[in-house]
């Protein structure tokens, strides 16, 4: 069966993509400001634009994602309890370069987890990375290797970690690629998307100091910014020396899910003292770019008839509509139209050359169908009867009655009974002849008997 050789995806919604081969109509992303660009579709993987994605960069504070990932992970497993209390320690502060340092938790100070974990985040706080990576793992030793560990898992080849918290080392990379598979991971994650999308948050009165608010320095989230972005609603920004300004973030727009990442970027001060991040602005011209030339389109409905099947011994039909057994979804250029792609229908019976017989089953798969567009495939999927289809039961009995009659034991049966027949036949026939001769015989006699007494009485 051709069906075997082939990938059958059977999924309520498939998910794919075009080539990234825009079409001259397009508008292409252009000029990219910053050493490395990606945008990518979060639940396909597909990259929609990227520069420089596989070239390695400074990880910075974007090392961070990859900490509260971690840290979640464990309070799902149930490892840790976000709600718990933990006293800070001064291990925390160990290693910690002292410009780096937000001092915003202090040793001793009494914390729920869950606050640690916002300030590890949005609050900035090296010390609260390292609270994390103890909590987590026993130390920040071994929270480093799990996060190399996770990240390898990930499918992450051009990453290494040497801290929790971003501070610089020549050890720690990344790049654009790696970054989206790191953030698509977390924001499968409830409690990730919750803290990072965070704008504010406040820290209760502790044991050693007043009720803190943190504000989250993604500007994108902040509704009195000039940066404000409404479709995101995640997201990391880094700022340092050696790597310049960096954003990895998420947006959702017009059924789409976006990952943007721009590593790289400068800022621009102009005379009046004002700044330009051009991180930011970068990433919003990318999700601008994306939203406005992409879209997800169902180019295969459930309820699309798209080939027939014929049916022999159906009541009242003698073939059966087919359907998608699944809707197909497709991630598109605006320009590619829905009715551009070819479908290549196999019908499994008369692939086969075989004969498809009633009764069928409404949802029996009967076939599958295959996506082309311009020699690419863009998938396949199976097709099934859109409706029952009942026996027709003189006609199956007919069949059977042929079928049986067709077979060689059939043929030796039929055979052998008309010789018994014919073999009873001739007995009867010599029965009734020798019958027939015994009575004329016996007629015989008694007319000599009845003739010799005539002759005796005169």
């Amino acid at each position: 069966m051709k069906a075997a050789t082939k990938t059958l995806i059977t999924t309520t919604l498939i998910i794919t993509t075009m080539l990234l081969t825009l079409t001259p109509a397009s508008t292409a992303f252009r000029n990219p400001i910053a050493s490395s660009v990606l945008l990518a579709e979060m639940d396909t993987g597909m990259v929609l634009y990227d520069h420089n994605k596989d070239t390695r960069q400074p990880v910075d504070a974007l090392s961070r994602i990859m900490t509260l990932l971690l840290t979640v992970t464990a309070c799902e497993n149930g490892t840790l309890n976000p709600n718990e209390t933990i006293e800070v320690t001064e291990s925390a502060f160990s290693g910690i370069d002292t410009y780096l340092s937000q001092n915003r938790i202090f040793p001793g100070e009494e914390l729920k987890l869950l606050d640690i974990m916002y300030y590890a985040y949005i609050g900035e706080s090296t010390e609260a990375c390292n609270m994390l990576a103890i909590k987590v793992s026993g130390s920040t030793a071994e929270f480093v290797t799990m996060m190399n560990t996770r990240s390898r898992d990930l499918g992450c080849e051009n990453t290494n970690f040497a801290n929790a918290h971003g501070q610089y080392s020549i050890r720690q990379y990344s790049t654009a690629s790696d970054l989206f598979l790191i953030m698509r991971e977390a924001l499968n994650h409830s409690l990730f998307v919750e803290i990072s999308g965070s704008f504010r948050h406040e820290i209760e009165e502790t044991n050693l100091s007043e009720p803190r608010i943190l504000i989250n320095p993604n500007a994108m989230l902040n509704p009195s910014s000039k940066y404000y972005y409404s479709p995101c609603s995640s997201g990391m920004v880094s700022s340092t020396y050696e790597g310049g300004y960096s954003f990895v973030s998420f947006a959702e727009s017009e059924g789409l899910s976006l990952i943007s990442v721009v590593l790289g970027a400068d800022a621009i001060v102009y005379e009046d003292e004002s700044v330009d991040l051009r991180n930011i602005t970068e990433t919003k011209r990318l999700y601008e770019w994306g939203f406005s030339q992409f879209s997800l389109r169902t180019v295969l409905s459930t309820t699309d008839i798209v080939d027939k099947a014929p049916v022999t011994h159906g009541a009242g039909a003698d073939f059966v509509n087919l359907r998608p057994e699944s809707a197909v979804t497709l991630l598109l250029n605006n320009n590619i139209s829905d009715d551009s792609f070819d479908r290549i229908v196999t019908i499994y019976s008369v692939e086969n050359n075989s004969i498809l017989y009633a009764p069928i089953s409404a949802g029996e798969v009967l076939g599958e169908v295959t996506l082309m567009r311009n020699g690419v495939d863009y998938g396949t999927v199976l097709l099934v009867a859109n409706t029952n289809v009942e026996l027709h039961r003189m006609q199956f009995m007919r069949m059977q009655i042929s079928n049986m009659l067709s077979t060689r034991l059939a043929r030796f049966i039929i055979w052998l009974l008309t010789m018994i027949v014919l073999c009873y036949l001739a007995l009867v026939i010599r029965y009734n002849v020798l019958r027939r001769k015994r009575l004329r015989r016996i007629a015989e006699a008694k007319e000599r008997l009845r003739r010799e007494r005539q002759g005796m009485d005169e």
